[in-house]
């Protein structure tokens, strides 16, 4: 007993030493770190230190943005859209036997699009309306039905109209004035959650991230960590004076849902596509006469060319079209591009997205590099069949083949090395799907007949009989044939 008193005693001592000698260290004065960043919080109501209380780098903005502004100038003027389509399925035996009718499925997508202009035309990307039977715009609770304009699958983008005037059409901005880490706000329906907002930075430019469609994509995205979801496609990116910067396009996600990455199409080449395909029905794209690739250092090596003692700046031209305006200006094949214009190019989708601004006719001036040697080249942009006219895009339709049909134009062909050919996309049910045609094959031959025009293609397939060979190449270029027998 006496053991156990002694123990607590001498634990109480020790108890009161130790806070004394604790006291006296921590009632030293504070040193303070000047190296550790304040404290920042978004979620709370815990004080942000002021401008007095915190030192702030050069060139950063309050983080305590209010986009209260920007989302009502802009959701006011993002619409709901409704893809609406009929899939028939053809009868089995069973029902040629009963008599019964092919069974009919409507289904029913949807994405946004943004008011493009008071009279009633309206941006979306070309998947939200693609393959519609019937396209809706809800917009103030109303349901209009819309008329698809045009599309560009080069771009996914697409037109539509509806019959209402005075729309409270979005606020152009402008994509090349954005900056990386700029605020933006991403304005859509994911889910069907109408008028939904989210907010992030604008975290790259440039992206390209091969999804697009069309035999000449242009993808120099705007890459954003504002939420965007299934539904968002076709939305307005908007900066934080709700002025439009991008049409929301895409996300990287393996889930298919937000992952952090989103991408929208920059709104510099949304106003020349649009602008195109409501005065012409299509886009004038620009041809140069060449491909561009990215430039690195391992292309450097792989084409001996040295540059260790330059940055590796520009892209390489990695193909000439024969009399086409690059060849015509004196470039060559192994050339580096450095500036469009005035404009300095570092990647194949800066470049592309230059040209993409231009129209056929204009006149631009190209920077290039040979050898050590800087040049200028004066180039004459054209069209796709190689001159500066104004084109529209004759497609022909055959519903007993079940496919649309187009001539293919000049600078593809050089690309396919064929003189000429009729390409077949849109396939649906009918002989071209039976007898096995693929999406996007180009035919060349019809039992050694030149094919150079889609009516007299349709016209052959349609009062052909007996052994039939078509020839043609696919879109990758590599020749093949189909052979079947018509009775």
């Amino acid at each position: 007993m006496r053991k156990s008193i002694q123990v607590i005693v001498i634990a109480f001592i020790s108890g009161l030493g130790g806070a004394y000698t604790y006291n006296m260290f921590t009632n030293q004065p504070e040193k303070v770190q000047d190296h550790l960043p304040p404290k920042v919080s978004f979620a709370s109501n815990e004080h942000i230190p002021n401008a007095s209380e915190r030192t702030v780098s050069r060139g950063i903005t309050n983080l305590n943005e209010d986009f209260v502004a920007a989302s009502e100038a802009s959701t006011q003027s993002v619409v709901y859209i409704k893809n609406i389509s009929e899939k028939t399925y053809g009868k089995s035996y069973l029902d040629w036997i009963f008599e019964r009718s092919p069974e009919t499925q409507t289904q029913v997508s949807s994405g946004s699009g943004v008011i493009f202009s008071t009279d009633g035309y309206i941006v979306s990307n070309n998947h939200v309306v693609q393959d519609a039977d019937q396209l809706q715009v809800v917009y103030s609770k109303k349901v209009y039905n819309a008329k698809l304009v045009g599309t560009d699958p080069s771009t996914d983008l697409s037109v539509l109209k509806i019959d209402v005037d005075n729309l409270p059409a979005i606020t152009m901005g402008s994509s090349k004035s954005l900056k990386v880490g700029e605020w933006v706000i991403a304005v859509g329906n994911p889910f069907n959650l109408t008028s939904t907002v989210t907010a992030g930075i604008v975290s790259a430019k440039g992206r390209e991230i091969n999804i697009l469609q069309g035999k000449f994509p242009i993808e120099s995205f705007i890459q954003t960590d504002a939420a965007i979801n299934p539904g968002n496609s076709g939305g307005a990116l908007v900066n934080k004076y709700g002025e439009l910067v991008g049409i929301n396009t895409a996300i990287l996600s393996r889930t298919g849902s937000y992952a952090g990455y989103g991408f929208a199409v920059p709104v510099d080449i949304v106003k020349k596509i649009v602008g195109d395909i409501i005065e012409y029905g299509e886009v004038q794209k620009a041809f140069f006469g060449g491909e561009v690739a990215d430039f690195d250092a391992t292309t450097a090596e792989r084409l001996d060319i040295d540059v260790s003692k330059d940055n590796i700046n520009g892209v390489l031209l990695a193909y000439v079209q024969k009399d086409g305006s690059a060849e015509k200006a004196g470039l060559k094949e192994g050339d580096l591009i450095l500036k469009f214009n005035d404009q300095a190019v570092n990647s194949r989708s800066e470049f592309e997205e230059e040209l993409s601004y231009h129209t056929p006719g204009d006149k631009i001036t190209v920077t290039y590099k040979r050898k050590d040697k800087i040049g200028t080249a004066n180039l004459v942009l054209t069209n796709r069949e190689g001159t500066t006219s104004i084109l529209k895009r004759e497609i022909y339709t055959s519903e007993s083949l079940g496919a649309r049909f187009e001539a293919v134009p000049k600078v593809e062909r050089d690309l396919l090395k064929i003189d000429y050919g009729v390409r077949v996309f849109n396939i649906q049910n009918g002989l071209i799907k039976r007898i096995g045609i693929t999406e996007d094959f180009v035919i060349t031959d019809i039992n050694r007949n030149a094919i150079k025009d889609p009516e007299k293609l349709a016209d052959i397939l349609e009062k052909i009989r007996g052994r039939v060979i078509i020839e043609g190449v696919n879109s990758k270029g590599r020749q093949g044939y189909y052979s079947f027998y018509l009775r």
